[in-house]
């Protein structure tokens, strides 16, 4: 991860690709349609003619461009320059463009015919994975694409960020909140929900002007000085009772190896959902 991304010097749009993409996310969702479906139009002269409605359908729906300059199929040279034309297109284009095409192969009638059944599944699998590790904005649900964090918990984190900004020690925890949870190489799910309550732990003491107040204690305070409403104190003391290390026994939801993207973004969401809350309380 760069240094931007690291320090919270990176918009939290970019860090979690929202309206963008990775070359290597792009790369890698073009080499999964293309291993499963287009190798088989340009490596085989047999298979091309089969092929040829798949893509045809591609250059000239899909690309938009003129069927007329598409070169013959009898010649494999001529059939790599047609799918070269397509890539081309297609990474020329805009970030979307590549979700756009992953769509359009998914949604196809070609590539849901029943002989076309294992080469399909495999594609799904394949796209699941890599839309996982490379930390996209996006995962598949029903040939679709579903944006996996909402408009309004991404504008919950950036004001977050920007309302701390005073804070250090709370923006240090939340960057590196957001970083455990977007790091596309080694994402590290179970410290990001510990640095997301250990930046509530911050506020919470800065607001309270007591460096070792408990959380519990913080909370207290808060309640008495500000008139925290009751629930709303009890449902963050059972956040916080995810990360604790009370008696020196961790809950067990920190035990777990199947912590996931869901998980660290909830807690992170809900944390500077909080933050927010009682910077503005307390103003």
């Amino acid at each position: 991860m760069r240094f931007s991304e690291r320090y919270g010097y990176k918009p939290v749009r970019d860090v979690l690709l929202i309206d963008k993409i990775t070359d290597d996310l792009r790369n890698r969702i073009w080499s999964a349609i293309y291993s499963q479906f287009l190798k088989y139009y340009e490596k085989s002269k047999n298979e091309a003619e089969q092929y040829s409605y798949l893509v045809d359908d591609i250059w000239s729906n899909f690309c938009k461009l003129p069927l007329d300059e598409m070169e013959i199929i009898q010649v494999e040279l001529y059939r790599k320059r047609n799918i070269s034309k397509i890539k081309e297109k297609i990474f020329n284009s805009e970030w979307f463009a590549i979700y756009d095409f992953l769509e359009f192969i998914l949604n196809h009638s070609f590539t849901n015919l029943p002989y076309n059944q294992h080469q399909y599944e495999q594609l799904l699998k394949n796209i699941i994975i890599i839309l996982k590790e490379e930390s996209s904005a996006y995962s598949l649900i029903n040939k679709q694409l579903i944006q996996v964090i909402s408009e309004q918990e991404i504008q919950s984190i950036e004001d977050a960020l920007e309302n701390t900004n005073k804070f250090t020690g709370v923006q240090q925890h939340l960057n590196q909140a957001l970083k455990l949870l977007s790091d596309r190489q080694s994402p590290d799910y179970r410290n990001s929900i510990k640095e997301s309550i250990s930046a509530v732990e911050s506020i919470c003491k800065i607001v309270t002007n007591e460096d070792k107040a408990t959380l519990g204690k913080a909370l207290k305070i808060i309640e008495d000085k500000h008139g925290l409403h009751a629930a709303l104190k009890g449902s963050l003391s059972q956040l916080y009772g995810y990360t604790s290390d009370a008696d020196g026994i961790r809950h067990a939801m920190l035990e777990e190896s199947n912590l996931s993207y869901i998980d660290a973004k909830f807690m992170l969401v809900a944390c500077t959902n909080f933050i927010n809350y009682l910077i503005e309380k307390t103003k």
